[in-house]
């Protein structure tokens, strides 16, 4: 084999790069997704791919921000940066900090990492699938994920770094705007919730820790498996994977408290906000939709039109081709468990703002009217069905699709239908499920930067 070939970590480092390029026809045979329980309570799908030797683990949990508490925004981003930090000494294993944690992944030719985003916490793993390198990545991973150190010391050094990066970013203006805006479309809910010194100095290592006991438990890991791997081998690592952490009555899987959704808007609110800045910054918006939502392609397939086909939007047409009043303009939905924002963005000269939110808003509020011409659809429709190989021609991007079934609880199927979803969706499907999810006279608008 090569690596017995050429030997060494760093020989396996290199091979772990090279198997990357390769997996595109390994992708696109994939076989058709497996689903499980397993006694735990951990649900394991499997997309068995052995065209080369990789493995791509995702596990996710229902522990993302919308579960950090209103005074300790951060947590739970704050929990998957610090796993990174040290493993503790456990049953026999000795403690490693971070630097020895690092060199043991960079031995075993593999990488591992933790991280958190609105919904949930996900961890990964991407390792060779070979049998002197397997075991020893799966056992390292259970490690990470079950016994993580949490020291103290590192999150005080690392409370100030990230402290600095704050404020270091409340200096640019987008990072200003799209506070505002969060703020004003969620209201109390946690998708607006933002990240502080003050709320981070709240945070202690106890926090992290009870967090972590109450969230990361296998009856609620959702574990997505995309490679060279059969059933038995997937499920008997899933089990090793989660080992460490707190199994059967010890695991005290009580259901979590209900998360409210985030309320739609009222009224128009419009904030303009002063700042010194060459450009001024525009975002216009309101809540959408949730990701489980029927009308996600008929409203994925019209956004394209509007907002979200580059040069060829309307968007794009209107304020940047017809009236030179932007380089960029987009828009895009961003649907998760909760209903997540509708954006229009743009950047302008502060003399021209007021005019270039004026066409963006005559833009939107034309296309919820009218919805797309047929020509615009069958663009729309052409690019999308034709883009979808490139989202699933390679094990990452397949791991990442499987991983969204699986936390979405989307068909098995859900990856053979897309194009046929897409291609039935009638103008007449779009217009009505833009007039559902959009009110353009019920939007927020912030503008930074314009008459500083």
């Amino acid at each position: 084999m090569l690596i017995s070939k050429f030997g060494g970590p760093a020989a396996r480092v290199v091979w772990l790069a090279l198997a990357a390029l390769l997996q595109s026809n390994a992708a696109l045979a994939a076989l058709p997704i497996q689903h499980w329980t397993q006694a735990s309570g951990a649900k394991v799908y499997l997309v068995e791919s052995h065209g080369i030797p990789m493995l791509d683990v995702q596990i996710d949990f229902d522990a993302g921000d919308r579960r950090d508490p209103a005074d300790k925004v951060g947590l739970a981003t704050t929990v998957s940066n610090m796993n990174a930090k040290g493993i503790a000494a456990k049953a026999g294993s000795p403690a490693l900090d971070e630097n020895q944690l690092s060199e043991a992944w960079a031995d075993l030719g593999a990488a591992f990492s933790a991280g958190s985003g609105r919904d949930r916490m996900s961890f990964s793993l991407r390792t060779l699938s070979y049998p002197d390198l397997l075991p020893k990545a799966v056992a390292l991973a259970a490690r990470q994920i079950g016994e993580p150190a949490f020291p103290e010391a590192i999150w005080l050094r690392d409370r100030e770094r990230i402290g600095a990066s704050i404020r270091e970013a409340n200096t640019r203006p987008a990072t200003l705007a799209a506070k505002a805006f969060s703020a004003a479309v969620y209201g109390n809910h946690p998708y607006g919730f933002e990240i502080t010194e003050e709320t981070l100095a709240r945070i202690s290592v106890a926090d992290m820790r009870q967090f972590y006991s109450r969230f990361i438990q296998p009856c609620r890991a959702k574990v997505s498996v995309v490679g060279d791997v059969t059933r038995p081998q997937a499920d008997a690592l899933v089990k090793e994977l989660l080992a460490r952490l707190p199994q059967g009555a010890a695991a005290r899987c009580e259901t979590l408290p209900a998360v409210a959704d985030v309320k739609p808007l009222t009224a128009p609110l419009t904030q303009a906000i002063a700042f010194q800045s060459a450009q001024a910054q525009v975002l216009i918006g309101q809540p959408g939709y949730q990701r489980s939502d029927p009308d996600f392609f008929a409203l994925t397939v019209g956004n394209y039109t509007l907002g979200g086909g580059g040069f060829v939007s309307r968007l794009t047409s209107e304020v940047r081709e017809k009236r030179g009043l932007a380089y960029s303009v987009y828009s895009y939905f961003s649907p998760g468990l909760h209903a997540g924002a509708f954006t229009i963005g743009l950047q302008t000269r502060p003399d021209q703002a007021e005019q270039a939110v004026k066409v963006a808003r005559e833009v939107l509020a034309k296309f919820v009217t009218e919805g797309p011409t047929e020509a615009e659809l069958k663009a729309a429709k052409d690019n999308l069905m034709g883009g979808f190989p490139l989202l699933i021609d390679s094990n990452a991007k397949l791991l990442g699709n499987v991983a969204n079934i699986a936390w979405n609880n989307l068909p098995l199927n859900y990856l053979d239908t897309w194009t046929a979803q897409v291609e039935k969706i009638t103008a007449a499907d779009i217009k009505a499920a833009f007039a559902r999810k959009l009110q353009p006279d019920r939007m927020v608008t912030v503008v930074l930067g314009a008459g500083a």
